[in-house]
């Protein structure tokens, strides 16, 4: 039975030990900016203070945000009314983080305890400013989606979103499931937990930050709602010589054989990335043998609203074989690609069948040379592009794309989702852009298609559904 009953003893601390003293290793991260994300005052020491204390050892001190004001944890005080007992847990957490981690920031969004749920637009924007602010995050330490509290599971799933989006290791710390849980109850994530070493020394700075959260390990008053939140029972299998995670490593899938490797950073790619990529293959991602992209071709015209367009613009053409099937839907194509190696191969493709299709340089985002086309266009084709963009600059290309639709135009984007090492974005991100972008800009969005592999979403001026454009209805 779930239970966030702190005050009773729950589960003896002593029947994990041997379980978790088995869990792989995870080392302790080593480079970039590691953010630890509490759900309360308390969740950044309890899961992961040793953490925090090991980072501070190494001279690379880890980020402290807490989401909530902690105001829920007792309700019915006679000692402490909400206002007060949020100032002194902001104290508390100030001085537990000093403890483990005297270099280390605290950021506090105030946001209200036991509520996330109905805050989680806001919490999600909240975080993603934070992250967003400095050099790019590596690993991003949270609350578990299976620890059975609400706020712990919304705030979980907000960083795992967030964490899709930057490319990072997302590590999700159990708190409540030692407490409800036993070693064979099967929502313990046996297979994904990993356990971080922890020295005396961190143990021991960590049991002092447990007691530095005074109002949760103390009682306030001997009335019965001021006991305190954390059994001592509990909070000693908190204290242990390792700490577990449930950690998810970034997804890597297959670049281009051999590609070159992207400027460090979450940076668009440049034009000479993909210069490097075509010296060294004719067909660099597959697109003529692969089953895979013959598929991903078939679902993209299929997406398309309109048997056929007038005027089409595809951003990205590669070498040319997807542009040759929507040459046969359209009366004119233009077709966009920053290497030129990439736009001699496609006119090599081509050759003289398709005199309607027009191959140019350009770039989403691009400038000066690099421009895309000014349209208008009925429908604009954006497939596995977006994600060579850093996410501040498809921020900007987007809405730059969408002013080239002409009236009643549409918008295909289809991506693959598992992110590649080079890239700064995975597929997700990019379309979570579009979303905004094509929402801000009175689209409608008329296909959405999610599969475990790739993103098809279609966009469009017109709202009306293929039927309604066929006569049908």
């Amino acid at each position: 039975m779930v239970t966030f009953d702190g005050r009773a003893p729950g589960t003896p601390p002593h029947v994990w030990d041997e379980r978790l003293a088995a869990l792989p290793t995870w080392p302790l991260p080593r480079t970039g900016r590691t953010v630890v994300v509490a759900a309360h005052p308390d969740d950044e020491t309890l899961t992961a203070g040793g953490l925090l204390a090991e980072l501070a050892a190494v001279g690379r001190p880890a980020e402290v945000v807490v989401v909530s004001d902690g105001a829920g944890s007792h309700p019915g005080s006679p000692t402490l009314g909400p206002a007060d007992l949020v100032r002194r847990r902001v104290d508390e957490v100030r001085r537990a983080v000093e403890v483990l981690s005297p270099a280390s920031s605290v950021t506090l969004l105030g946001h209200p305890d036991g509520a996330l749920r109905e805050a989680r637009d806001e919490v999600a924007a909240d975080l993603r400013r934070v992250l967003s602010a400095g050099p790019r995050v590596a690993t991003l330490v949270t609350t578990w989606r299976g620890d059975g509290h609400r706020d712990h599971r919304v705030v979980a799933e907000v960083c795992a979103e967030l964490a899709a989006d930057l490319g990072c290791t997302l590590a999700e710390a159990p708190l409540w499931l030692w407490h409800w849980a036993t070693p064979d109850d099967p929502a313990v994530p046996w297979d994904a937990l990993r356990g971080l070493p922890l020295s005396d020394h961190a143990v021991v700075l960590k049991q002092r930050a447990v007691a530095a959260h005074e109002t949760q390990v103390e009682p306030l008053s001997d009335h019965p709602a001021d006991a305190p939140v954390l059994h001592p029972r509990f909070v000693r299998g908190l204290t242990r010589d390792v700490e577990p995670f449930v950690v998810h490593a970034p997804a890597r899938s297959a670049a281009p054989d051999d590609a070159p490797a992207a400027d460090a950073g979450a940076t668009t790619l440049p034009a000479s990335y993909f210069d490097a990529t075509y010296a060294r293959h004719d067909d660099p991602w597959g697109f003529t043998d692969r089953w895979y992209e013959t598929r991903k071709r078939a679902l993209t015209l299929a997406a398309l609203p309109d048997e056929r367009y007038a005027r089409v613009l595809e951003v990205g053409c590669s070498i040319g074989v997807l542009t040759a099937e929507l040459a046969r839907r359209a009366d004119a194509l233009t077709a966009t690609d920053v290497a030129d190696a990439a736009l001699d191969r496609a006119r090599a493709r081509l050759g003289d069948d398709a005199p309607h299709v027009r191959l140019v340089r350009g770039a989403l985002g691009g400038a000066g040379d690099d421009a895309l086309p000014g349209g208008p266009f009925d429908l604009v084709v954006l497939s596995e592009v977006g994600y060579y963009l850093s996410a501040p600059d498809l921020a900007a290309a987007l809405p730059d794309l969408l002013t080239r639709l002409a009236r009643g135009g549409t918008l295909l984007a289809c991506h693959w989702r598992h992110p590649v090492e080079d890239y700064p974005l995975p597929g997700d991100a990019v379309h979570r852009a579009l979303a905004r972008a094509a929402g801000a800009a009175g689209l409608t969005r008329l296909v959405e298609h999610h599969e475990a592999d790739l993103l098809l979403d279609v966009w469009s001026r017109d709202p009306r559904s293929v039927a309604e454009r066929t006569g049908l209805r």
